[in-house]
Parts: C-alpha cells; structure tokens; sequence
C-alpha cells in the first residue's frame, strides 16, 4: 500500500496538507505561486480512493486517514510538523492530532467541518448522499456552498474535477464518515494554536458553526473571516489564503 502525494518548497517549516471531499491534492494548486517555498515544505497527501491514492481501498474513515497520515510522516522523517486542512480535511487534521497531540505544532482549519460531524435530516440527507452518482447534485451542493455567487462555469469545473479525481466508492464512503462521526471528546481542551478560515459566502460552515465549535473546543484559536470567498477560497482567494496560513504557521 502506497499512500500518493505531492511535495511543494523545501523549506525547514513542515506543512502536511489535507484536501477536502470536493477534490484531490490538486485542489490547492492556485496557492502555488502565493507559497514562500524557501521558508515551508508542504506535503500535500491523497486519501485512499482520491488522486495519486485513487487505487488503494480501504475503510475510508477518518481514524484511516490519520493513521495513513501519521506513517507518511513516519516515512519522511517528520517527527513534528503543522497541519492544513480543507473541509472534509479540517475534520481529518483533529483526527491527526487526537491521535498524536505530541507531533503537531500549529494547525490551519479552511471552512473545515468540525470534530462533533455535521448531522443530515430529510432532503439535505438525499442531496449529499444522492452526489455520488449526480452531477446535478454536486453542482448544487458547490453552488450553494459559495453562496450561490459564482458563474456556472466555475461550478461545472469543481464537479468535474470531484469526479475525476476521486472514486465513487470513496466520495460516497468518505461522506458518512465526515457527516456520521464524532471525537469531539478526544480534541476538547487540546492546547494547540489552531486557526480557523471561513469563507464569508459559505453557506454552511459559516462563523457561527466555527463559533459554537472550533472556538469552543481550543483554547488557542482564532477565527478569520475571509471575504470574497465561500467554501473554496484555495480556488477563490488563493492568495489571500497563501498569505493568512503563512502568516499564523510564521509566527
């Protein structure tokens, strides 16, 4: 088994970089050119079933991401280093450090779904559950998620690239393991220094959830509201987002 990944800089600052559900590693390619390279070495994993790891099966659970997450650390040699994490991958970064506190430094949460889950009744159950096999319901889903604000061209692109980096068998797993699982009990209290970017458009996971979640659950966190973006702001702001995760994991 080979977990795929993508190495960026070379820098002594070690960033370990989780996507979310909506897309592979790639998702974070319009930060590139923004990323101080010299100072921060990013490495940007792939879950099972998603992109360089669309091959390998598995459970497709958080507790399996982490642990996948935790031996390519291993492997590189990183014994400490910083976590970034979009979405579904914010959820996986407090899986990481419940498991290993002692290795993780500071870490970045990007409009990310927090550690209690994100519970889903009626019609929002069968729109998500519906989006492993419909387009239409991944372009409603991305839609909504920005606020509804940006061109359908944009939209049709997000959810082509959902489904050609990923495996419906992963999408559809990894969906009730996001939304069905929670270890809130395992992160409450964690000292670390978090920070949590929210997409002002979002209209989920909006300052309000981070406020009554993340705020609550680490002593050292803060919150930043990043305008002119939704759920996306790695493809929407990408250099405002470059600039605000480099900033925090600086200093």
């Amino acid at each position: 088994m080979a977990i795929g990944y993508e190495t960026i800089g070379k820098g002594p600052k070690r960033v370990l970089v989780m996507h979310g559900w909506f897309g592979d590693h790639t998702m974070f390619d319009p930060m590139r050119p923004s990323l101080s390279q010299d100072e921060f070495t990013y490495v940007l994993m792939d879950y099972r079933g998603y992109g360089k790891s669309k091959g390998e099966k598995g459970n497709y659970s958080m507790a399996e991401i982490s642990s996948d997450a935790l031996k390519l650390a291993d492997q590189l040699k990183w014994d400490k280093f910083n976590l970034v994490g979009h979405s579904m991958g914010g959820m996986a970064v407090q899986r990481i450090l419940a498991d290993a506190p002692q290795r993780v430094q500071k870490m970045v949460c990007v409009t990310p779904v927090p550690a209690t889950g994100v519970p889903f009744e009626g019609d929002m159950l069968k729109l998500f559950e519906s989006a492993t096999n419909s387009m239409d319901a991944r372009k409603g889903i991305i839609s909504f998620s920005v606020g509804g604000k940006l061109s359908n061209t944009w939209v049709d692109r997000m959810a082509r690239i959902s489904d050609d980096t990923s495996t419906k068998e992963a999408f559809g797993a990894y969906f009730k393991s996001w939304s069905g699982t929670n270890f809130v009990d395992a992160i409450k209290g964690k000292p670390v220094p978090v920070k949590v970017i929210v997409g002002a458009n979002d209209g989920a996971l909006t300052p309000d959830v981070m406020k009554a979640t993340y705020m609550q659950f680490y002593p050292n966190c803060e919150l930043e509201v990043m305008q002119n973006a939704g759920h996306y702001p790695m493809d929407e702001t990408p250099v405002a987002l470059a600039t605000s995760i480099e900033n925090f994991l600086r200093n």
